[in-house]
């Protein structure tokens, strides 16, 4: 904005010019005032706004990893209450022991009962002390949100896979930034934040989902966009489905264990 120094004729009148500047001033400043009165319309509250609603109280946990006051605990290794077949909906039949549930060959899949979209998934897991086999045969499971979207479960510790396939991934699309899986028969932990892909009513996506994933409080996944439903070998698209769907735990046939399941749902 150009500065305009008002000078005065010898009648002590301003030259048409000086007025001509001092209007374009007044024009320039009172388009900036319209132009900041109708960005701040955009927004709901203005900025320290004291009436605006205050967040909901929470009480935290004493202990990391352990639940907040409003989290769903779908796991506390009392039982299976939460979770069914994910084949039937019938019991499952997994084997629960000394706090934590385990996978039971040719049992199938387990699901949780009710439904979740936007969540903060705490799970802990450990793979079979014994070590059998290597790669894809070495402690397999996995944790797929709504049903569709897997963060693999896998003992990647001194043992080599393809990197989308390693604990940590999501599955068949992205490696983990980096591996920092414990020991066989160690507990380990991921603690993953998911929003969920939205469609439209014609079926197509407006919004991929995305995920991050901690593992052992370890960032491998990083607000990655999902490309579709995970599957091995394949590039999926998304499919439309419903805006909540249970959560799923993976039988591939290894004893493996999981604790201390809880989720917190998030806003859309």
């Amino acid at each position: 904005m150009e500065m305009c120094i008002i000078r005065k004729g010898a009648e002590g009148r301003c030259s048409p010019g000086v007025v001509i500047c001092m209007l374009a001033l007044v024009l320039s400043l009172t388009s900036v005032s319209c132009r900041l009165a109708s960005d701040e319309g955009q927004f709901q509250w203005a900025v320290h706004d004291m009436e605006r609603p205050q967040p909901a109280i929470v009480t935290p946990s004493r202990q990391d990893g352990q639940p907040p006051s409003h989290a769903a605990v779908l796991f506390d290794g009392t039982g299976l209450s939460h979770w069914v077949s994910a084949k039937d909906g019938g019991a499952s039949k997994w084997r629960v022991a000394n706090r934590y549930m385990e996978v039971v060959k040719k049992s199938g899949d387990i699901r949780t009962k009710r439904s979740f979209g936007n969540c903060r998934l705490h799970i802990e897991w450990a793979t079979p002390a014994a070590v059998a086999g290597s790669g894809q045969h070495r402690g397999n499971s996995g944790v797929f949100l709504m049903d569709n979207y897997e963060v693999q479960v896998l003992d990647s510790y001194n043992d080599i896979t393809y990197a989308d396939g390693q604990a940590g991934s999501v599955y068949g699309q992205y490696p983990p930034l980096v591996n920092v899986c414990r020991g066989p028969g160690q507990w380990q932990s991921y603690d993953i934040i998911f929003h969920r892909p939205k469609f439209a009513k014609s079926g197509k996506v407006v919004r991929k989902g995305r995920i991050t994933v901690l593992h052992n409080g370890v960032v491998v996944q990083d607000n990655v966009q999902i490309l579709g439903p995970t599957k091995h070998k394949v590039r999926t698209k998304y499919v439309p489905h419903a805006d909540r769907l249970p959560i799923r735990l993976q039988n591939h046939g290894d004893p493996v264990r999981y604790r201390n399941i809880w989720l917190v749902e998030l806003p859309e």
